[in-house]
């Protein structure tokens, strides 16, 4: 049996980090799009793209693909749960002030579809439902980018660190 790799590569986090000290949440979303800043490193590893940002509204792309496969032949849930804390963590970011940060609270995945390497590019989008001064509620579905079937839903809430 052949074996496969993969290999990734990433830029230095603290350059996020230090553009959030100085940048809105809003702003910096924007600057990751549009290629000004790196992506995050978690966004490497998965293959996830953030594609748009509004206020309070955020969507992440990703291809699924073969070496996120769990034993039973699917893409492992924890790919779409990654997809989904992402998107909606990054909807609460996209209201927030420079200098300020957040953090899941608790995050709750329903699956709806297993996804393969022939699901096609899908689509993470969150929206904040509540923009709590100290906790914002978040909601996300993640569909298939070709025909819009829900794969799975999620909500979260997020701690605002002030």
């Amino acid at each position: 049996m052949p074996e496969r790799t993969r290999s990734i590569s990433w830029s230095d986090p603290a350059i996020l980090e230090a553009a959030s000290r100085e940048m809105s949440g809003l702003d910096l979303l924007r600057a990751v799009i549009e290629g000004k800043l790196p992506a995050p490193p978690i966004a490497e590893l998965v293959g996830a793209t953030l594609v748009s940002v509004a206020e309070g509204e955020v969507t992440f792309a990703m291809q699924p693909a073969e070496w996120m496969y769990n034993p039973i032949g699917s893409v492992h849930g924890g790919m779409a749960a990654t997809l989904l804390d992402s998107c909606m963590g990054c909807a609460v970011a996209s209201l927030l002030p420079a200098g300020i940060a957040y953090t899941t609270a608790d995050l709750q995945v329903r699956y709806v579809r297993a996804m393969s390497a022939s699901t096609g590019r899908v689509l993470a989008t969150g929206n904040v439902i509540h923009p709590g001064r100290r906790l914002m509620t978040v909601e996300s579905r993640l569909t298939t980018q070709d025909d819009e079937k829900l794969l799975a839903h999620g909500t979260c809430s997020c701690i605002v660190l002030r």
